[in-house]
């Protein structure tokens, strides 16, 4: 784990730094000052100038992203009035002035005196995640972004299906359309049929034996 071992190597560095109040070097820390210094190196801040006391450590806790209470596989900070220390991810104890500096073992963050705990967590992949005020990396949008705008398809993408004929249920059927006219006959008396030429003949011939 990246993170984890940072921290262990921030510690290896500094175990027997001199006990010095309100220290804030590897010259000299008190219990505040290495509990700020491991705080600051698991949230990604500069280790150094950015320390806080028993006074306003939850408050300065909350600004790197810890949460109250305690958990597994956590860095994990505990404190009273008068004294705080730490325990790594792994177990790992760490505090200053319990022997007269920075010294790793002991009860670290779970020792009975402390009132308060407040712990970072691990993220998935093993790194601790980023404090709540830390930028987004480059690129990447804000958070209360609204999302992108659709963008329109390439050039060479093919076209949409046709849209499907909506489906009605329970509609009236369309209304049939009306049969054709028959059609009419010829111009004459719309009372008398048309003879036929064969009709005509007959009719002229009686006509002339009556005669």
């Amino acid at each position: 784990m990246f993170v984890l071992a940072t921290l262990m190597s921030l510690v290896s560095q500094v175990s027997g730094t001199p006990y010095v109040v309100g220290g804030d070097s590897p010259a000299g820390t008190d219990c505040s000052g290495l509990a700020s210094w491991v705080a600051n190196a698991a949230s990604g801040r500069p280790i150094y100038g950015d320390r806080f006391n028993t006074g306003n450590e939850e408050a300065a806790l909350l600004a790197r992203g810890f949460q109250y209470g305690t958990a597994p596989d956590a860095l994990v900070i505990g404190w009273n009035g008068g004294h705080t220390a730490v325990t790594l991810p792994d177990g790992t104890a760490v505090s200053s002035g319990e022997r007269g500096g920075v010294h790793i073992g002991g009860g670290g963050a779970y020792q009975p005196q402390f009132t308060h705990h407040m712990f970072l967590p691990m993220a998935p992949d093993g790194e601790l995640p980023p404090p709540p005020d830390a930028l987004p990396p480059p690129g990447a949008p804000p958070p209360d972004a609204p999302p992108p705008p659709d963008l329109p398809p390439p050039p060479d993408a093919p076209p949409p299906p046709p849209d499907a004929p909506p489906v009605l249920v329970d509609a009236a059927a369309p209304a049939m359309p009306p049969p054709p006219a028959p059609e009419l006959p010829p111009p004459g008396d719309p009372g008398i049929a048309n003879p036929s030429r064969n009709e005509i003949r007959l009719c002229v011939i009686y006509g002339q034996a009556l005669l």
